[in-house]
């Protein structure tokens, strides 16, 4: 009787070796090329049909069966930061070098149908990351749902900039070794709401002048793809169509500078007319589209209270200039004494500005 049960205990262990033996052998990874994906944020389809992802938290997503899915990605300068989430839970963020010819092979614990968005964890200045296909079982590109689309414009805050030094510490590697678009707090906010998003922002960047210098600004750069002031690429605004555009700027019109550069007095008279004029050129992208202004937890002070009359007197002659228009929205930060790198907003404190943003944005949602 004993004899008799080895033998079937060998059988059956044999016939499910040659059972997961065929399985792993039968398995056919299908290829989805770039040009399928389905992008949101600012991007590209170069000459030789990849997909180069630019803006800040720019995305793509594509489901698969199975326990793996390899992409292949690069960068054209140095290093760069995919991040992703995998069956709708944040995962982390991953390196990827010009010198590196191997796919980034995502592995799954359990088998079975999952889904994966690919995020840029950096912003546009530190160049794009190409996408140059997805294999894996069964692997489609997925559509982000039907949801009403915020766009958000602002500078290194927005950009989720020094936010995350988990990897990397504050004060070593490059800057962009510790950017995190998709913890800021704009996506933050999206993702509660249900929204869809683009970030269109730029680190040092401001209304009518820089951190550390005269321009290019926002203006002048807003409407390149790249939003490079040299850039031949226009971005088409008929990509997208947001329900809402908050403009976060005038961070770094307060700026002190770095020191070097000479640096006059802030004129309030030049940053509030420049922003009306962008806030008219924003318009004329998306006539129907709810603006709203908001401030900087990272300006306090005498300097916070000036930013807040400047934005203050910005909606009320905008609201002058388009009064069949809706009207101008302001929200003012709290003072926030910022835990990352730099003076920057880390990803807890990105938390804290979904938080408090929150319940403004769910007004222009419903």
């Amino acid at each position: 009787m004993s004899r008799r049960f080895l033998l079937l205990t060998i059988a059956f262990c044999f016939l499910l070796f040659h059972c997961q033996h065929r399985d792993l052998s039968n398995r056919v990874d299908q290829q989805l090329s770039a040009s399928d994906l389905k992008p949101y944020g600012r991007f590209v389809l170069n000459q030789t049909r990849e997909l180069e992802l630019i803006s800040s938290a720019a995305h793509v997503g594509f489901s698969f069966e199975g326990n793996s899915c390899q992409i292949y990605a690069s960068t054209p300068y140095g290093h760069n930061y995919l991040q992703y989430e995998l069956d709708g839970v944040y995962q982390r963020r991953v390196r990827i070098d010009t010198s590196s010819q191997l796919p980034i092979v995502v592995k799954v614990p359990n088998t079975g149908k999952h889904t994966l968005w690919l995020y840029k964890a950096t912003e546009a200045h530190t160049g794009p990351v190409v996408i140059h296909k997805i294999t894996a079982p069964q692997v489609k590109a997925l559509q982000r749902p039907t949801a009403p689309l915020i766009e958000f414009i602002g500078n290194s805050i927005t950009c989720g900039a020094a936010a995350d030094p988990s990897e990397i510490p504050c004060g070593t590697g490059q800057y962009h070794d510790q950017h995190n678009a998709y913890q800021a707090y704009g996506p933050r906010v999206a993702r509660a709401l249900g929204a869809n998003y683009v970030l269109s922002s730029v680190s040092g960047i401001g209304i009518y002048r820089n951190w550390n210098s005269d321009g290019p600004t926002m203006p002048e750069v807003y409407e390149k793809a790249d939003f490079q002031d040299q850039g031949s690429r226009q971005w088409d605004f008929k990509t997208f169509t947001p329900q809402v555009v908050s403009i976060a700027l005038g961070t770094n019109d307060f700026s002190n500078g770095d020191g070097i550069r000479p640096r006059l007095p802030f004129d309030s008279t030049r940053f509030i007319a420049n922003y009306v004029k962008f806030v008219g050129l924003v318009k004329t992208k998306y006539p129907d589209a709810q603006i709203a202004l908001l401030s900087s937890p990272m300006v306090n002070g005498p300097a916070g209270q000036m930013l807040r009359s400047c934005l203050s007197a910005v909606k009320a002659r905008v609201d002058a200039l388009y009064p069949q228009n809706k009207p101008v929205a302001l929200f003012f930060f709290e003072p926030m004494q910022a835990r990352g790198c730099m003076g920057h907003p880390n990803v807890e404190d990105h938390a804290v500005l979904a938080q408090q943003l929150l319940p403004f944005f769910e007004k222009w949602m419903k």
